[in-house]
């Protein structure tokens, strides 16, 4: 049955399901009927709305790619290559290949949701260069352990309230992480989702004649230097200069984490590069691994910023506004976490981001909990659980993990399915429950 409801998912999805641009170009027409509807928003203050807010996430577009690209560059140096065909060397069945591929991928992402993104996707490919599995699957349970990024140690929401001069620390004062990421039911949830989506990936695994297998591409071989080398020509296939630069950034990265400095998006990208730089030894043989990595950029680039337009629709309309305190409104003490994770989850498709969803939600949770007698904590991880739980639905963080594999969305997005309904039960009855 499990496997028919599999078939029936994917078959679906993928003849229906849209390229992401396609994607992204609905979700924006229906965030301006939405707001024009129930809001009732002029149509002009619509556009003007959605034209000022195109290029908000200009910044963190560029993080992303960098995401993209720098984790790209370090997969690429021979000991991390070496190190990721030793791992994939262990898978021998497909089911195992699948299983692995998933724990490997939600342990990266539980320390750094970027860094899991560039590993899952890494390792899926070299992991189909072993195991005749289908690479949809591969892929896509790759993309799955992303579901537990929020409650890790990179979750955006617990880090921000953990941080002196946040701008609810009036309201809600300081909450250490012991009271969020570490706290017992949030600790109950990652060990819920550790065990229960391996397994739901691996019995999603098709049989081998309806498996869609993929065969990666050989590496290029790197660019060997000219016999009658030019000054130019010897600077690029140097090492001296490259890895000079390379430690003294990592010289950097060390002081920084020894200095009680965290693990940031920013952080992960500056490590990524400088171990790039240095591993790969010369310009030549990086420059050649970025040719390579930036060609999967595209849809990043174009797309985001259509992204940044539907959060600036939803927010300057204050339709995200009236979603939150509807589902503040029906709540009780019991409920309201519950509650708050489907309004997260709703709001996510057309919000994407952590830090946007909790400026938009906090000012109507908040108070609503306070009013309740709801437990702070956990309405505060009930929006992080639900920004990170339709993720598996919303194709705005699978960008980069897609360029680096070679799919579109719609060829995993009906495994995504499969994860987000297991994911949607499971996160729901522990804020019900516990």
């Amino acid at each position: 049955m499990f496997q028919r409801a599999t078939r029936l998912s994917v078959r679906l999805v993928e003849r229906y399901l849209p390229d992401a641009y396609v994607f992204v170009l609905i979700f924006t027409a229906l965030a301006a009927i939405a707001a024009f509807t129930i809001e009732q928003t002029p149509p002009l203050e619509l556009i003007r709305y959605w034209g000022t807010g195109f290029w908000e996430l200009l910044g963190f577009s560029m993080q992303m790619l960098l995401v993209l690209v720098t984790g790209f560059i370090l997969a690429k140096t021979p000991p991390v290559k070496r190190g990721l065909t030793w791992m994939a060397s262990r898978c021998r069945t497909p089911k195992n290949a699948i299983v692995v591929v998933t724990l490997v991928a939600m342990a990266a992402n539980w320390i750094n949701w970027g860094f899991g993104l560039v590993i899952g996707a890494l390792f899926a490919r070299e992991v189909a260069r072993f195991v005749k599995v289908d690479y949809r699957l591969l892929v896509a349970s790759a993309y799955s352990g992303f579901v537990i990024w929020h409650g890790g140690l990179s979750g955006s929401i617990p880090l921000t309230i953990a941080t002196e001069g946040h701008f609810m620390q009036e309201a809600i004062g300081v909450i250490p992480a012991s009271d969020t990421i570490f706290a017992p039911f949030n600790l109950l949830i990652i060990a819920l989702l550790v065990i229960a989506i391996p397994l739901i990936n691996r019995a999603m695994t098709p049989p081998d004649q309806d498996a869609v297998l993929f065969d990666p591409p050989e590496d290029p071989e790197p660019p060997a230097p000219a016999q009658d080398q030019s000054p130019a020509e010897r600077l690029e296939h140097g090492w001296i200069l490259s890895v000079a630069v390379g430690v003294a950034g990592l010289v950097f990265l060390a002081d920084h984490f020894i200095a009680g400095g965290g693990l940031n998006l920013n952080i992960v990208n500056y490590g990524f590069l400088m171990l790039g730089i240095v591993l790969h030894r010369t310009p030549a043989r990086l420059l050649a691994a970025l040719q390579e990595a930036i060609k999967g950029g595209a849809g990043i680039v174009i797309q985001f910023p259509f992204y940044a337009g539907i959060m600036a629709i939803l927010v300057g309309s204050g339709l995200a506004t009236t979603l939150s305190e509807w589902f503040a409104s029906i709540a009780s003490a019991q409920t309201l976490p519950v509650l708050t994770f489907l309004s997260a989850g709703l709001l996510n498709m057309f919000v994407p981001s952590g830090g946007g969803q909790w400026a938009v939600q906090a000012p109507v949770m908040i108070p609503a909990a306070q009013a309740l007698g709801a437990d702070l904590p956990r309405v505060v991880m009930a929006v992080a659980w639900g920004d990170a739980w339709t993720s598996m639905l919303q194709p705005f963080f699978a960008l980069p993990l897609l360029a680096i594999a070679g799919l579109k969305i719609k060829n995993i997005m009906g495994y995504c399915l499969m994860v987000l309904f297991a994911a949607g039960v499971i996160i729901g009855l522990v804020f019900l429950l516990f």
